[in-house]
């Protein structure tokens, strides 16, 4: 039994949503999103909210009721207020910067490096800050961990691209003797 599942998930103002032939659809302020949803769970939209219930007693079915209950209510609250990710990077030299839909950065090679910014995300880069934001908190999660696998923090000096709220644990390093 999901616990996120059986709760009615809220529509709020100025928000649209619909459910038809699996494909789920939200309108909001910011944005419109849609995504395709498996016949294993019953959607139901009425009086501005949203409920949702499995049609089969099976594994999958009780495993795809709290995630579709999830994505739903992440896709409700993208359409009113957008997602923020923030990337830091470490590093003697190590820089960023937006040109034309792609991300350039300096991270150590002997070549810039260039990400393309997908539809949907805006990005912006000061000094060792890239700040990442969107209504599809799938495609920015997706975006930021694509641009972070380029160069991950190391244990030692800790340089590299980390999230903002992530925590490297340092190794201690050679000691002399």
């Amino acid at each position: 039994m999901s616990r996120l599942g059986k709760k009615p998930i809220e529509i709020p103002e100025k928000t649209e949503a619909s459910f038809a032939s699996g494909l789920f659809a939200v309108k909001g302020p910011l944005g419109e999103l849609r995504k395709k949803f498996r016949d294993e769970i019953d959607i139901k939209i009425e009086d501005k909210k949203i409920s949702l219930s499995p049609r089969r007693k099976n594994e999958l079915s009780k495993a795809l009721w709290g995630t579709y209950a999830s994505h739903i209510s992440n896709m409700i609250r993208g359409v009113n207020s957008p997602y923020e990710k923030k990337l830091i990077i470490e590093g003697v030299g190590f820089k960023s910067a937006i040109q034309d839909k792609k991300l350039t950065m300096s991270l150590g090679f002997s070549h810039p490096v260039e990400v393309l910014i997908p539809d949907g995300i805006t990005a912006s880069a000061e000094k060792n800050v890239i700040t990442l934001s969107g209504i599809d908190k799938e495609l920015l999660g997706q975006f930021a961990a694509k641009v972070r696998a380029l160069k991950k923090p190391e244990p030692y000096k800790g340089k590299g691209i980390r999230y903002a709220e992530e925590i490297v644990r340092r190794k201690q390093g050679k000691k002399t003797a």
